[in-house]
Parts: C-alpha cells; structure tokens; sequence
C-alpha cells in the first residue's frame, strides 16, 4: 500500500513578503547559482531582525492558537519536574555532583564530605549568575590536588566562553578571568600553578558574543599561570601554516608529559605531540619543545593513560572498530608496537580509561546498546562483563588513581540511574548510588523495541520504537521520527522530556533510526553515510518511514520528523526529496546552505563530512541534496509537510542564517502555490544558542512549540490530562 500525506486544514497562510536581491548570483563550478536570501546572512542588520520579528508573530500567533495549549505546556512542565542527578567526581576531600532539583534553569553543583554522606551543601549555583536562566556553566577542570576548580561559562547559548578559578575552601572565586576562549582544553599541570588552554587571539571581546558570523580560525594554545593577568599568557603552540588545526592540551595520570592532541576537521584522525614537561625545569615560558610523535593525520590517537615511557593508546589506524596499542616513546617505531587489545570486527570501542591503578574500562557499542568491560593493564586480559540491558552509558567519572568508578546509564524509558563500582574487589560489583525517578512518568507502563529495517541497498538499519504497553498502532497513531546520521555520533537509547512528552500527550509512537552517518557501527557505518555517500543517509531515513507505514505503526499523515544540526539537515532534505511521505517536519538548528556553511563560524571543519563545496567534485555532491537548492513546488495534489523550523539567534555554531534562508525561499516557492495549505513557520528563540546550556524554562518552551505545531497540523487528538 503507498501511503501519502494529505492536506489536513483548509485555511491558507499569509506570510511576510521578504525581499529578494536578484542581483545575487554566482558561478559555482560553471553553474548559475542564485542566493536572493544573502542579506539574512547578517544577524545585526534591521531588515533580519524585522524578518524574524515578523516570522516569529505569525508563528506564535499560530501556536497560542491551540486549545490544549495550556494542557501541554503543564504537561511538558509535570514531566521536566524530577530530580537529577549527575555522575559524581572525587576532588580533594569532597565529592561533587550535578543536581537538578527539577525545574531549575541550570544544574547545581553540590558537594558531600564522603560517599556515604547523605548531607550535602551547595558549592556553586549557575542559576544565581543571570536573571533569567541563560548563563550555564559549561566545563569544568580540577587542579590535581582538588583544591581549585577552573571552569567556563557561556553566555546566551554561545559557544564563546569566559573561564574563571573557585577556591574550593572558600568558595569564592580568583581574580583570574580569561575571555575569547572557544573549543578550549583546560589542562592543570600537577604544580597547581596554572592550566593549558585554548584562546582565539585576534578575535575582540565584543566579537565574542555568539551572534558573529566570522570563521573561527587561528586558535592558539596558551598557558596561564595563576594570579597574573591574561595578557602575560604564555604561547604554547600555534599553527601559522594551518590556521584551521587546533590543538587540545592534557597532562598525563603522572604528570610528567603535557599531550597535544591537533584535529583539523571533524575526522576521527589526529595529529599527536607531546612534552615532556620535566625537561623545562618546572618554567613554561615559551613555545614547548613538542616531540610530533604522529604527525601524518592518518588515523585516530588518543592516549588513555601512560606508564612511563609506556603510551597506551586507542586508535583506529588499521582498525576500523579501533583498538588499544602500547607505544613506547622512548624507541616510537612502529614495528616496537605492541597491540594489548584487538579490534572487534563487529562493534566500535567508543572510549577506555583507566581506573584503580591497573584497569582498563572499555566502552563499546553493540547494536547501538552500550556494552562495558574491565581489562588488566598489563596484559589487555578481560576481566569483567557488565551487565547493562538495552540502554547507554550517558556519563562516566573515572580516575587512574582512586579504587571506583561511576557510569550513568539511560534508556528511553529510564530517566538514569548513577552507579557505583568498586574496582578494589575481584568481581567489580556495581550498586547504584542514585536512581532518577520521575513522579509523571512511570517506565513499567511503556516498552522499547529494536527492530532492523532494510534500506533501498538492502543494508540493515536499526531503529527503536517506543509506545505505551498494549498499544495497538494503526495509520491513526500519531508517529515521531527522528534521526541524526552524521559526525561519528551514535544515536543510543537516552531519556528525553522531548519524546516521553510526545507518548504522553498523544498515546503516540516515537522511533529513533540508528541510519548511517553516525558511529553506531564504527568507521564503516559513517564512511557509508558522509561524503559522496552521504544520499545514504537521507535514504535510509525515508525507509524509516515506510517501514512504519508497512508495518502498520503509523501512516504519512500522522508521522512527523525531526532532527538538529547535522539532523535538521536530513530533515530538510528528505522534506525536499519525498513531501509525500512526512505529514510535518521539524527541522531545528539545520545546516541549510550547503555551498556556504564553511564560510562561517566553525563550518569548515564539517568538510569532513560534507565535502568542500569550493571543490567542484564536492560541490556537484552537496549541490543535489542542500535544502535551500533544492526546494521546488510538489507534483500534482502533493504538499510539503507542515513545516517548523527551529533556530537561535545565538547559535554561532550553526548560524541561525541557515534557517532562516531556508523558510523564506520555502515560503516563497511553495506557498506561491495554492494548493499548499499546510503551515510553513519558522520560530526563531532569543538568548539561545545550539542547545548546549540551554536553560530549563527555554527547553520547556521549545518542546511546548514543537509538540502544539505537531499536533496542530497533523490533527492529534488530545489524549493527555486536562489543567
């Protein structure tokens, strides 16, 4: 049975009447390619703000419009409200944690005297740094004594962070403040007198705000030393010939060798110095001896933990599903390698640390579940199973030198539960240190099911589905779908507000497509989904589709779709390729303009999935599937799906420009046709950036608008409580 999506509202929408500037073309490879849109590329200009203010008006106007308005922004409320609770870490003679007590715009960092303590205190609140919520605390870092926490802030959603110094004793901060620091490291030197990390020196401070534009080039690597002011900032390394590398800097568990780990793109290969730091005499005033132990960019190398001279190192060079080797950098040749743990040829090892002196814990991905183990050392030989069921490793705090270790699995059903292992004992039991509940949503009253569906090339793709207990679905049944497919980035089962609000609102069905692009299944599974490959990630999404719609889960006019970043992406391009088969889309934080997003912010480091559309090879690949090209009226009595774009305007990793060139040439070729009577809106969100930090209240809002939009324009019926 083919199943298409039909117009499910008979009103016809006025949409603001946006500029178009002809006179842009440009010849791309010999091809004619028109950008009317251009000037929405600057975010400060009048006529953009009177763009977004205008999109943003009938958008709201729309949504507010909803009878059960107020029924689902308590419901999405009620099921934001539980206690959460992040993987501890041991610093000094106290252990901190995350804590959100539920609606808090940010987590709280609190601390207990020990693991058995029940009484904690607050040490410090990001909540009390801005009115409203959009001031998170993004990173952090502990000298090795436990005495000093460094950690950066973000302002608005930015990617832009300030770093700042807290005594822990007192609680009260440095004076040391660092601004025009970015995609930073931030690594203590085992002197507690100061920490490697990363700045963009040419950038000013008021560029630095989140809603430039510019490309982010030439980042540098400096070494500040306590109490003296950024300017007198040591220059540790930097790449005049290669203004887009960057180098990330870490001291090794002993302290002796400060690592620099150097990416020029997004690729799982790296470039690998080191220092050995006991060679400066404890003075770090100048560029760093740096010894290029790989420097062919060739494969992955990351450093797990060092013995001596002894590196172990995870890499995927001749491993596609990597594997661990020792190196010893005292005689580096290859052919003194020794390999202590194989690849799988099945399943991806994801990460390794070391834990209790002589332990190696490995991450792997299996069936997109998270598997876990404990190796020795020594020898690479295993050890321990852990048994994990059908979820993932969110979070993990571990440490070469103490005895335990905490993991933080979730599930789609499971809001988290935080373990503890004692690595000091032989059988490595686990027992859980906290267990998040939520009093709105109960997980015995809903099931998780995988199932692998065949793409149009006949590979499997996996995909979980997600519904209440004896649900019987039928192309009534209202249908999330979502998806990511991009970067090395594995989409494992994790709780979300954003679907279990949809399951409770609707009795629906949401289904998450593990399509190709991601790392789900190691190097290969993204090989065959980026580059020249990557129309196999759009594919394999639709086929998604069609395999609810053969099974019988859902229909076309009831499935919605949804994706970010890399993800709103593939959602405006399968809109584009076949409008047939979604009934709305929500593309949110998308790269849209596939011929100009390396041009911006940090965009040029996606060339390693995308392509470099200056290249003509690379361009007549990303030139047939870019959603802003490609946007064209539907045959016959098709329309596109309800379509609602989401974006920030301080998102300055994918610039909000994207989104919004995007729905003015929608609206502008689709709605020139009257038959297109299904919305295509765009809700632009202020004070926001591309999700990271994002403040609770903000989320809540955003989930709001997007489950109102769905239910709206695919005519859901209401299933949730009534306010």
């Amino acid at each position: 049975m083919v199943h298409t999506s039909q117009p499910e509202a008979d009103m016809q929408f006025e949409y603001p009447k946006s500029r178009r500037d002809e006179s842009v073309v440009e010849d791309l490879h010999g091809v004619k390619v028109a950008d009317p849109y251009r000037w929405l590329e600057d975010p400060e200009a009048k006529e953009t703000k009177e763009f977004v203010e205008k999109q943003n008006e009938i958008t709201n106007k729309y949504l507010h419009d909803y009878e059960h308005y107020d029924n689902v922004k308590s419901l999405v409320t009620k099921l934001h409200d539980y206690p959460r609770y992040g993987a501890p870490n041991i610093e000094g003679d106290h252990v901190y944690f995350m804590f959100n007590s539920g609606l808090q715009n940010q987590a709280v960092i609190y601390r207990q005297k020990s693991l058995m303590d029940d009484s904690k205190e607050v040490f410090f609140d990001p909540n009390t740094l801005s009115e409203d919520g959009t001031t998170a605390l993004s990173q952090t870092s502990w000298s090795e004594d436990g005495r000093l926490m460094g950690y950066m802030l973000s302002a608005g959603g930015s990617d832009w962070r300030t770093t700042k110094i807290l005594d822990a004793s007192s609680k009260e901060n440095l004076p040391d403040v660092l601004e025009r620091v970015k995609f930073s490291c931030f690594g203590w030197t085992h002197d507690h007198k100061g920490f490697f990390y990363n700045m963009y020196p040419e950038v000013t401070t008021e560029q630095a705000t989140g809603t430039s534009t510019s490309s982010d080039y030439n980042q540098k690597l400096y070494y500040h030393v306590l109490g003296t002011p950024q300017s007198e900032d040591v220059l540790c390394a930097e790449f005049p010939d290669n203004p887009n590398w960057k180098g990330s800097a870490s001291v090794t568990d002993d302290g002796n060798y400060v690592l620099l780990s150097i990416s020029r793109s997004c690729e799982s290969k790296n470039g690998l110095w080191y220092c050995d730091l006991r060679k400066t005499d404890g003075k770090i005033e100048d560029i760093l001896p740096w010894v290029k132990l790989f420097e062919d960019f060739d494969a992955e190398y990351d450093v797990i933990t060092n013995e001596g001279t002894l590196f172990y190192i995870k890499t995927n060079l001749d491993a596609k599903n990597h594997r661990i080797i020792v190196v010893d950098v005292a005689d580096a040749k290859k052919g003194n390698w020794k390999e202590l743990i194989p690849e799988n040829p099945k399943y991806f090892l994801e990460w390794a640390c070391c834990a209790a002196g002589d332990k190696l814990v490995l991450h792997y991905i299996e069936d997109v579940k998270s598997a876990m183990y404990v190796h020795e050392l020594s020898s690479g030989k295993r050890l321990h199973t852990f048994d994990l069921g059908c979820s993932a490793v969110m979070q993990v705090s571990c440490k070469k030198k103490l005895p335990q270790f905490f993991y933080k699995l979730q599930s789609f059903t499971n809001p988290g539960t935080v373990y503890l292992c004692d690595m000091s004992r032989p059988d490595f039991p686990s027992t859980v240190f906290r267990e998040i509940k939520s009093a709105a949503f109960d997980p015995n009253e809903y099931e998780t099911t995988q199932v692998f569906y065949p793409s149009a090339d006949g590979v499997k793709v996996p995909m979980f589905i997600t519904h209440r207990k004896g649900l019987k679905p039928s192309e009534e049944t209202p249908c999330l779908l979502y998806a990511y497919g991009g970067f090395h980035i594995a989409v494992q089962p994790y709780f979300s507000a954003r679907f279990v609000s949809f399951l409770k609102a609707f009795d629906g069905i949401f289904a998450v497509a593990n399509i190709r692009g991601g790392s789900e299944y190691g190097e290969e599974w993204w090989i065959n989904g980026s580059l020249k490959n990557k129309q196999n990630c759009f594919t394999d999404f639709q086929c998604a589709a069609e395999y609810l719609y053969k099974e019988e889960y859902t229909s076309a006019k009831k499935l919605a779709i949804m994706g970010g970043s890399n993800g709103g992406l593939l959602v405006g391009a399968c809109s584009n390729q076949r409008p047939e088969l979604f009934g709305a889309a929500i593309p949110m934080v998308g790269v849209m303009d596939m011929l100009r997003f390396h041009k911006f912010t940090i965009g040029h480091y996606w060339t390693s999935d995308y392509g470099n559309p200056d290249v003509k090879e690379d361009f007549d690949v990303v030139m047939k599937y870019s959603p802003l090209h490609n946007i064209k009226k539907p045959e016959d009595d098709v329309q596109y799906p309800a379509t609602l774009v989401v974006t920030a305007d301080h998102d300055d990793r994918v610039s909000p420009l994207h989104s919004l060139k995007y729905v003015a040439q929608l609206q502008h070729v689709v709605c020139a046709d009257q038959k297109q009577k299904k919305p295509l809106m765009v809700r632009v969100e202020t004070k926001a950036g591309h999700g990271a930090g994002k403040s609770t209240t903000k989320i809540i809002e955003e989930i709001v608008d997007c489950l109102v939009f769905c239910a709206k324009a695919l005519q859901y019926e209401w299933k949730g409580p009534q306010t």
